[in-house]
This record gives C-alpha cells, sequence and structure tokens, in this order.
C-alpha cells in the first residue's frame, strides 16, 4: 500500500484542483472586491467539487500569472487566509500549491495542516519563467526542520511550460530522480493546464518509477479517464471541471460529477 491508499480510500483518487483568483501583488488582483472577492470564490468553487464527488483538494495560487519561482511572501500569507475561511468547510483531504515555489509550498502545507504539496523539486529547466533551478537537498531538509516531515511531496518531473537541461532521456530522469530524490509520487505534465498529458510519457515515468505512485498531473477529461488512468495511480483535475472546459471559468458541479462517473466506471472494471 503508498501513501495515496492511506490518506484516500478508493482507488484512483481524483484531486481536484481548486484554482485561487489574483491574489494581493498579483498583476490580476481585484483590488475593488479584494481579499473577500478571492474567499467567496474559492468557496464557490468547493462546494462545486465536493458536491461533485472529488477525493481530494489541491489549493493553488493558479491566476498568480505569471509566476515567480520565488514568491513574495504575501503570496503565501494571502493564501493561509483564505484556507483558514475554507476550513470548516473542507471535507475531503487537501493539499497546497504555491507556484512555483516549492519552499513556500512546504510552509504553506506546515502552516494550515495540508496533507502534501505538488511542486517543482528537482531538475534544472529553461521555462516561460527564466532559467528555472531547483535544490531538493534543501527543500528536503527545509520540510525536516519545520516539523513538515508527514507532509507528501509530489515531483512534478515533466512540468508545464518548461524543457528540461540536459541529455537524458525521460527513463533516466525518472529512474535518478526516484534514486537520489526520494518523492512521494511523480506527475507527469501536458505543455499547460489543461493540455493532454502525452501518454506515451505517462508510461514511460510509471514502467521506470518502481513502487513509486505516478500521477497524471493535467489534460484528464471524461472521455480521457478510462485510458489514462489505466497508466497512472492517481489524476490531478482542473480545467476539465471548469464552464466549457476552459481553464479561465469557475468549477462547475455537472461536469465535476460527469467525470467523476467516468472514473467510477474505470474503478469498477478493476474490481
Amino acid at each position: 500500500m503508498s501513501w495515496l491508499n492511506e490518506i484516500f480510500p478508493v482507488r484512483k483518487p481524483v484531486i481536484a484542483m481548486l484554482h485561487l483568483r489574483p491574489l494581493p501583488g498579483d498583476p490580476g488582483f481585484d483590488s475593488g472586491t479584494g481579499m473577500r472577492g478571492v474567499i467567496d470564490q474559492a468557496k464557490r468553487e468547493l462546494d462545486a467539487l465536493q458536491s461533485g464527488g472529488v477525493d481530494g483538494i489541491l489549493i493553488s495560487n493558479e491566476f498568480s500569472l505569471p509566476y515567480l519561482t520565488k514568491t513574495e511572501p504575501i503570496t503565501a500569507i494571502s493564501m493561509a487566509t483564505v484556507i483558514g475561511e475554507l476550513a470548516t468547510e473542507l471535507v475531503v483531504p487537501f493539499g497546497v500549491n504555491v507556484l512555483w515555489d516549492g519552499i513556500a509550498s512546504l510552509d504553506l502545507a506546515a502552516a494550515t495542516g495540508a496533507r502534501f504539496v505538488r511542486e517543482i523539486y528537482t531538475g534544472v529547466y529553461a521555462s516561460d519563467f527564466g532559467l528555472w533551478d531547483t535544490n531538493i537537498g534543501a527543500s528536503a531538509r527545509h520540510r525536516a526542520r519545520i516539523g513538515a516531515s508527514d507532509v507528501r511531496m509530489i515531483f512534478n518531473i515533466v512540468p508545464e511550460a518548461t524543457s528540461y537541461l540536459g541529455a537524458r532521456t525521460l527513463d533516466e530522469i525518472t529512474r535518478s530522480t526516484v534514486f537520489n530524490a526520494n518523492p512521494d509520487a511523480l506527475c507527469v505534465s501536458g505543455l499547460t493546464a489543461g493540455a493532454a498529458t502525452d501518454t506515451a510519457a505517462l508510461r514511460i515515468v510509471k514502467d521506470n518509477a518502481g513502487d513509486t505512485p505516478v500521477i497524471v498531473n493535467t489534460g484528464v477529461r471524461a472521455e480521457t479517464a478510462q485510458l489514462q488512468l489505466s497508466i497512472a495511480d492517481a489524476a490531478i483535475v482542473g480545467t476539465a471541471f471548469k464552464v466549457d472546459g476552459k481553464f479561465e471559468n469557475a468549477a462547475e458541479v455537472t461536469r465535476v460529477r460527469e467525470l467523476m462517473q467516468a472514473v467510477d466506471d474505470v474503478r469498477m472494471s478493476l474490481v
């Protein structure tokens, strides 16, 4: 049994993205509605996601575009404020992701009781946000130092909007990441949020990850759930749950239920 089985009482769990609207300090922040607007929207979308039957929630500052690789303190502080407002309404396990800052994600998890984080913890990349470097040794020690050793770290080893610097193949990257960094899970993504994850890449990571769970991170939809969850151990879903399946829209319960029904069909086929 993996930690996924300990946290989620189902096979092939679906973790829904709760995309927070722009926060203070972000270029798109609405100073007119302020934090109250961010919180109220988050509550509405949380209700849609949980009512639709998702297995977990991953809270992220998805609308903080363009992202920083080292965030300003106001971002995690604002996210903690939102989570505090949501705390009594969260009925499924939740995680956090401060885009794209692995240390801030761990800090936020420790402060709010999140069970897991998702971030880029290994590798060096050329990205839309500049040269993107990581330091898993520092991140692992930081997790221990702040008393968050029970917070699971999900590594996105095929992240969006980036290209890995180095001549290694994906199977080599997977094996060395598992050996050297001891990730709690590996994520495989498409080009952007909502973009389909390449099933060939997903299969390569799964075949080389050993006992480490592999999660399909983007582009899962009702019509692709069977294929992608035949490979991956879990899915993280955001865009497919939104009105018209568009990234910029809000989550709606009917689309959540539709996709979760498709996932239930996958689970039934595994019995």
